[in-house]
Formats: structure tokens, sequence, C-alpha cells
């Protein structure tokens, strides 16, 4: 034989939210890794990168084109400290972060211009010429 019971669907939803919220929680100060967005745009003669590197000098920005392939690196080295009378957080984050992407043409490295100012990396990748895409047709 089996037995039945009866509850009260808000009952144990009612329950459920206190004993979450009387759980202790822990203050985590993790910061994330940082990552390079990106903007790409394309023209008929050529792609325009917008790349946000925030915090980083223009020397430690490396940019590589392979063809297709456009690669961004980028070395990082940040510090920071809160002080008062007893410190109470040191932060410190040595790294580097990539970002590749593939374009649908062959860039021409010769031509390819990079600016950097205010965190924000601007590249002019023109396309080779005779380096057009060609669509196959499905049967």
């Amino acid at each position: 034989m089996s037995n039945i019971v009866r509850t009260d669907p808000f009952d144990v939803a009612f329950r459920d939210f206190f004993r979450n919220m009387l759980r202790p929680t822990r203050l985590d100060f993790e910061t994330t890794e940082p990552e390079i967005r990106l903007d790409l745009k394309e023209t008929e003669k050529a792609y325009m990168v917008h790349a946000e590197i925030p915090g980083v000098r223009k020397e430690d920005i490396e940019v590589s084109i392979d063809g297709s392939l456009v690669s961004i690196r980028a070395e990082i080295k940040r510090e920071k400290e809160e002080k008062g009378e007893t410190m109470l957080r040191s932060e410190r984050y040595y790294g580097a972060m990539t970002r590749s992407f593939t374009l649908a043409t062959e860039v021409d490295e010769k031509a390819a211009t990079a600016k950097y100012s205010d965190g924000v990396l601007e590249l002019t990748l023109p396309k080779k010429p005779g380096g057009t895409t060609r669509r196959l047709q499905i049967q």
C-alpha cells in the first residue's frame, strides 16, 4: 500500500528561500582574467579591427599576420594595492592574453598598419589583390 502525502508548493518554496538566505556567504575578491574585445569591419579593399586592450603599453602588444590568420598578443603587468592602517588586500596580475581570428580573404601583410592610443588598437588590414572567395553551388 502506498502513502499519499499532501504538500503545499508555496510552503516548500518559502522554506527553501529562507534556508538559502541564512547560509553564510563568502566574499570573493577574485578578478577575472582580462580579455581582448574587438570589433571587425569590412570594406571592399580592407578589414578594420578595433581591439580594446586597456592598461597595456604599446611596446607589450604584438600583432602577427599569416595569410588570413591574424593574432594579437599582449603582455599584462598590473599591480593594485589598497593601503590603510593595516593592509587588507594586495593584488598582482602578470600574464599574457591572446586573440586569434581568421578572415575570409588573405591579408596583404606589407600594407597593413597598426595604431594604439587610449587603450584601443586599430588595425587596417588590406585584402590581397586577386584573393576572392568562390561560392560553390550545392547540387
